[in-house]
């Protein structure tokens, strides 16, 4: 009977393992995706970090303020692409070096956020809705594990499949990884570079 308590405590702990670390790695996998298309296309970003920290001091404090999931993401997503307009205006169209920009726009957004963020670190959000799948949810191990989540895990692993459909087999992800392959190919080949990047 002992035996039967630690196993189902083990599976019930590995079940929670699983759905903190798919909780806790979906914003590290969306930045991971915009990454992965800078990339292909030959960009170098080292300023993701800042990008990140911009995005979520925006989001944060547009969750206290409205206490909306959708809206605080949607601040988040337009701080860090505006960041990310500013990478590739100075990258792409101005020829500034990438690591230099990267690293000084890693500095601005760690710096940009902790003194914007300091009227905020006693703030609380709102209680968090509860997601459940129905039926899914009820499921012994895996209910706990990978189907109790916030949509946005579900539309990370979309975009992720999504993403890898668009590199590899579109013909203009084709096109992105030759451009960052071998932007002088591709330039011959009649391709605009800088606006594809």
């Amino acid at each position: 009977q002992m035996n039967e308590v630690t196993s189902f405590i083990t599976a019930d702990s590995l079940a929670l393992l699983i759905a903190a670390t798919l909780n806790a790695g979906t914003v590290v996998a969306l930045a991971a995706l915009g990454l992965l298309l800078n990339e292909r296309a030959g960009v170098l970003n080292l300023g993701a970090e800042g990008m990140m920290l911009v995005a979520a001091i925006a989001g944060f404090a547009t969750g206290v303020a409205t206490g909306n999931d959708w809206l605080a993401f949607g601040a988040g997503a337009l701080a860090g692409a505006v960041m990310a307009g500013v990478f590739g205006l100075l990258v792409i169209w101005l020829n500034t070096n990438q690591y230099a920009t990267g690293l000084a726009l890693s500095l601005f957004g760690s710096g940009l956020s902790a003194f914007v963020g300091i009227r905020y670190t006693q703030e609380r959000l709102p209680e968090r809705p509860h997601f459940d799948i129905p039926w899914l949810s009820d499921l012994p191990f895996v209910g706990a594990a990978f189907f109790k989540h916030h949509p946005l895990v579900y539309i990370a692993v979309l975009l992720a499949i999504g993403m890898t459909w668009f590199l590899m087999r579109s013909r203009r992800g084709l096109v992105l990884r030759a451009v960052g392959e071998s932007p002088e190919s591709g330039y011959a080949l009649g391709y605009a570079v800088r606006p594809i990047r």
